[in-house]
């Protein structure tokens, strides 16, 4: 596989006190939200903020320049995958969400695949895909344990490393269709799919999930951007169909009533769960029109 080089900006803060730093960080969350990074590796003092094109980097650091009282500097870099994972080696290690353990090759142990009811997911670290070591990965990962995925059918919209479709499938799920439309996104699934044993009963695809054929499936999972979800509500509720189930994270909590407020036509909430800044949310969609509110 050719390694990718990730457009970066190294974003550098003035120096402020704790409470402006929160304000900060809440407002350059806001504006990044609008402007598709891939992945935020966060420091003490500056991020490193990398997307998918430098195109889309020069477009950011323009829209960042307002900001200038702010950010001492937003310089751009570009980052080799593999060294941002050589460098992820040195810290990154097994992540436990309820029964779950999510790890990098180099974290699994004997005393950890073998404990008794744990299940093991194997993530190669890789930047912009998911390692489970966000809030939203586990948000999402604790949620889908509160399922019976039994012989469930599973969409997992953005799939990213795919380490949300290998949890489904080792849940019990009978079928995941895996979509993503970065193709990087899907090869790096890949790579993680062989890691497993290849996963049987795991489908890759690259491509806008708005674009597949209306099947139904019984469980949706979109870890996304709360501006895509607020969007893309009522795609999501019909892909799982009358009575089904989402599984929904990467919402923060200032995006909460939004977000919910755009599934509401087709969904209730079941459960939510929070963790830092962040909200995650199983969803069941009516099972009758005559069950949806009154507008």
């Amino acid at each position: 596989m050719t390694h990718r080089i990730w457009p970066a900006l190294d974003i550098r803060f003035t120096a402020s006190s704790p409470d402006e730093r929160v304000q900060l960080t809440d407002r350059l969350s806001t504006v990044l939200d609008d402007l598709v990074p891939s992945a935020i590796q966060e420091f003490d003092d500056r991020w490193l903020v990398f997307f998918g094109s430098s195109e889309d980097r020069d477009h950011a650091a323009a829209a960042l320049s307002a900001m200038t009282h702010d950010i001492l500097a937003a310089e751009p870099m570009d980052v080799a995958d593999e060294d941002w994972a050589r460098r992820s080696q040195q810290g990154l290690g097994a992540v436990e969400v309820g029964r779950v353990v999510i790890a990098p090759p180099w974290a699994v142990e004997d005393r950890v695949a073998s404990a008794p009811g744990r299940i093991t997911v194997v993530i190669r670290p890789s930047m912009g895909f998911g390692t489970g070591h966000h809030a939203t990965t586990r948000l999402c990962t604790a949620l889908l344990q509160r399922l019976d995925l039994s012989g469930r059918t599973v969409l997992d919209v953005g799939t990213g490393s795919g380490v949300l479709a290998l949890t489904a499938r080792a849940l019990g799920a009978r079928s995941v269709l895996a979509v993503d439309d970065d193709p990087d996104a899907i090869e790096s699934a890949r790579e993680n799919l062989a890691l497993n044993g290849g996963a049987v009963g795991i489908e890759l695809h690259v491509g806008d999930f708005r674009s597949l054929p209306a099947n139904r499936f019984d469980v949706v999972v979109a870890n996304l951007t709360g501006g895509f979800l607020a969007r893309s509500a009522d795609t999501l509720a019909g892909a799982a169909g009358p009575g089904g189930t989402l599984v929904i994270s990467g919402v923060t909590l200032e995006e909460e009533a939004e977000v919910v407020r755009a599934f509401a036509p087709w969904t209730v909430v079941v459960e939510r769960l929070t963790e830092d800044e962040w909200m995650g949310a199983l969803l069941r969609t009516f099972a009758r029109s005559q069950d949806r509110p009154s507008t």
